[in-house]
């Protein structure tokens, strides 16, 4: 296969997401695999790519100051060179500005003619020459429009977090979303201690740094591809963030245990639970697609755990001969995901407020149907990966309210006090923010089945 640039591999990235639908990281490892770049290209493309889609708000606002036409009637080549050049223009200081007009009038002269090449060499060189004149909308006359364009959200989002969060959090979320998420990985305990992996990984050349909550966590750097190293192939870690780790540890079960994980494709968290159970009891892992089943087999194999059964099944139907069955239910739910938005650099552009009240109601019925199976003085934990309250704590006290059986459990002997600002861990539950715990955005609740008798306390 011909060796192509960096650059125009994020350029096969940004066409793929905007021509085809494709997800990012997706396109990206689909390219990457294909061309087999060199570890700094890789880095670098990665760097474009993924840049360029969480400023792609910001960008183009500031293209079409410059251009005549909008950039719809330009080619997809065209508008997405223009973009990739105008990120590092802005946003990466080691490349030379002279670098970033002169490759992307290149870019332009291999996907264009004559005409196209001056067309985007022009645009850049007047956005260079008058970069310091370029002004956001007022923050203080018009908010909504300054935070959206200058951190690159969408409209909708910023006006549910102004009113939400206020608007410092709103801003400090917003860049915390443009950040790069960490590589986290979660230490296999059941083959080695976190110093082990830290020590073997540090051999390996890798840049190591303990998490700060998870004492299962690590960060790492300086790898080329996690699934080919051998730490990873040999069962010693599970790719998984750190919020996510803390789930499994507020459901806490006991080794022996009965455990019912409702949503758990692919099965990171399925596999840290059994890690906490020392791989002794039984962990029922549903899903509701089959194909799915196999990712759960996959990593439960390489990790060497073999108390996982995975179970086809609708989360929001459980079978009826598993109620009343499990000591531990975990229900992570599906979600709006608006707390990932850092780890999913074009997940922003495809989310619509309208999606939140479907999940909402898909939500009640998962736990209505995982209530069911807690067995009298069982626990049922529920999380999702988002910051919206009518998925999280709102979602709970409906739940509550309907299910008077259940209560919330002091989570203060299963999660780290520094983790409590806001006070509500004693209370049962927890919601992590990017910018205030430098985790993806999070929320979990651990509630206690106390009434006798059937799932609804009847």
């Amino acid at each position: 296969m011909a060796k192509i640039s960096a650059r125009e591999i994020a350029l096969q990235v940004l066409k793929a997401v905007e021509g085809e639908g494709a997800y990012a990281g997706l396109a990206l490892n689909r390219i990457i695999e294909k061309y087999r770049p060199g570890k700094l290209d890789r880095a670098f493309a990665t760097e474009l790519a993924y840049g360029t889609l969480r400023y792609l708000k910001t960008i183009d606002w500031t293209l079409e100051q410059f251009v005549k036409q909008p950039l719809s009637a330009q080619t997809a080549s065209v508008r997405n060179i223009l973009r990739l050049s105008v990120y590092q223009l802005f946003y990466l200081d080691k490349v030379p500005d002279s670098a970033a007009c002169n490759e992307g009038a290149e870019m332009a002269r291999k996907h264009g003619h004559p005409g196209t090449v001056k067309f985007v060499n022009g645009v850049l060189r007047s956005i260079l020459r008058r970069k310091a004149e370029i002004a956001f909308p007022s923050l203080s006359n018009d908010p909504v429009g300054h935070i959206s364009i200058k951190y690159s959200h969408p409209v909708w989002l910023v006006e549910r977090w102004l009113e939400e969060f206020g608007l410092e959090d709103t801003m400090l979320l917003c860049r915390a979303n443009n950040l790069p998420a960490p590589n986290t990985v979660r230490v296999n305990t059941l083959k080695n201690t976190r110093d082990e992996l830290v020590e073997r990984l540090i051999k390996e050349g890798l840049t190591v740094k303990e998490t700060a909550y998870a004492p299962e966590g690590v960060t790492i750097e300086g790898f080329l591809s996690i699934g080919a190293m051998a730490a990873f192939r040999g069962g010693r870690f599970q790719v998984q963030d750190e919020s996510s780790m803390l789930a499994s540890r507020a459901l806490a079960p006991e080794p022996g245990a009965t455990v019912i994980d409702a949503c758990s494709a692919p099965g990171g968290k399925a596999t840290h639970l059994a890690q906490l159970m020392k791989n002794r009891g039984q962990i029922f892992a549903f899903d509701i697609h089959p194909h799915k089943l196999a990712l759960i087999k996959e990593n439960s194999d390489r990790l060497g755990i073999s108390i996982i059964r995975e179970t086809a099944g609708d989360a929001a139907r459980l079978p009826e001969n598993f109620y009343g069955s499990a000591d531990y239910v975990l229900v992570d739910a599906p979600c709006s995901g608006l707390g990932v938005l850092r780890r999913r650099p074009d997940a922003r552009w495809r989310k619509e407020p309208g999606q939140i009240a479907g999940l909402v109601k898909l939500q009640a019925e998962i736990l209505d149907s995982a209530a069911r199976c807690v067995r009298d003085r069982g626990v049922l934990v529920y999380s999702t990966c988002t910051i919206t309250r009518e998925e999280n704590l709102g979602q709970v006290e409906d739940f509550l309210a309907g299910h008077p059986a259940f209560v919330l459990e002091d989570l203060t002997p299963l999660l780290p006090r520094v983790l409590d600002s806001d006070g509500t861990i004693a209370g049962g539950y927890l919601q992590l923010l990017p910018h205030r715990h430098a985790t993806d955005g999070f929320f979990l609740a651990r509630m206690r089945k106390e009434g006798i008798g059937k799932y609804n306390g009847e």
